[in-house]
């Protein structure tokens, strides 16, 4: 039977995506002998976020089976995944609170919803966004229309609507860690100039250099949760990863992103509230 301590880590990666994204985190997992497990939803791309994030509640499932452990877990997720995460949590087990969860730990995730999503089906600006991603994103003869994952993630989804109704929960310490190009440089993500598109107020479409190339911090937030923001640092400034290590794409990648993980993973200590329910706090 597994012990309690450390808390195991449950890793969901992104869209087009798999688990091996997680090898450099895992690493750092195994040197401080952290349990984890990878669900793996890279061949279900054609089916709607909800019967993948129902997935990942028998993968769970299975996984406390297997390994008899009952207590408390923490999940790490990039992108997409991350959306999977807070609808199994939010929605599907918002009432109930079956899922014994102490920290949700997000990455670029498109919280609000995806302007990009919204411009890959755009009758003007879609074919260009896509012949330009195409083999860095998306796939050669990719059909936004076709991929319901994408369809999800727009901002009006139903989707998205229900993530939004239900709201976080209060027994889950959530995470949000993304990356920025404060200084415009193109080589963040060259394909946007080193930008990230998203949809302002107006719902117009624009460029931010607040994004990982992929994804605004607009997109992201959630209300009364803070965010990390790792920014591209100067390159030729000490042993700093390459630009393009700060990208959506690539930030798993990145060792200071998976810093910022790894902190909280070893420095949070539950505490338990009068309902019962455990909580993450960092020291000081």
């Amino acid at each position: 039977m597994m012990r309690a301590d450390p808390v195991p880590v449950i890793l969901v990666h992104g869209w087009n995506s798999h688990p091996g994204a997680w090898k450099q985190l895992i690493s750092r997992l195994d040197a401080v002998k952290i349990p984890y497990a990878r669900f793996d939803h890279s061949g279900m791309g054609n089916k709607h976020l909800e019967e993948i994030a129902r997935a990942l509640s028998r993968y769970i499932a299975a996984w406390r089976d297997e390994t008899g452990y009952s207590g408390p877990i923490d999940i790490v997720c990039h992108s997409i995944g991350t959306c999977i995460t807070r609808y199994l949590l939010e929605v599907i087990d918002g009432e109930s609170k079956q899922e014994r969860v102490r920290q949700l730990i997000g990455l670029g995730p498109p919280n609000t919803g995806s302007a990009l999503a919204e411009l890959f089906v755009h009758p003007v600006h879609g074919p260009a966004i896509l012949n330009r991603l195409t083999g860095i994103f998306v796939p050669t003869g990719y059909d936004p229309a076709a991929d319901a994952m994408v369809q999800d993630v727009r901002p009006k989804s139903e989707f998205m609507e229900k993530l939004r109704a239900a709201g976080i929960r209060h027994d889950i310490t959530y995470r949000i860690i993304v990356t920025a190009n404060p200084e415009g440089v193109p080589e963040f993500f060259p394909w946007f100039e080193g930008k990230t598109w998203e949809m302002s107020d107006m719902k117009e479409f624009r460029q931010t250099l607040e994004g990982d190339g992929i994804v605004a911090h607009a997109e992201s937030l959630l209300p009364g949760i803070s965010m990390d923001i790792i920014p591209l640092s100067p390159q030729g400034e000490g042993d700093l990863p390459p630009a393009s290590q700060y990208c959506h794409i690539s930030m798993t990648k990145n060792p200071r992103v998976n810093d910022r993980i790894m902190v909280y993973l070893t420095d949070c200590k539950s505490s338990k509230k009068p309902d019962g329910t455990e909580r993450c706090r960092l020291p000081g």
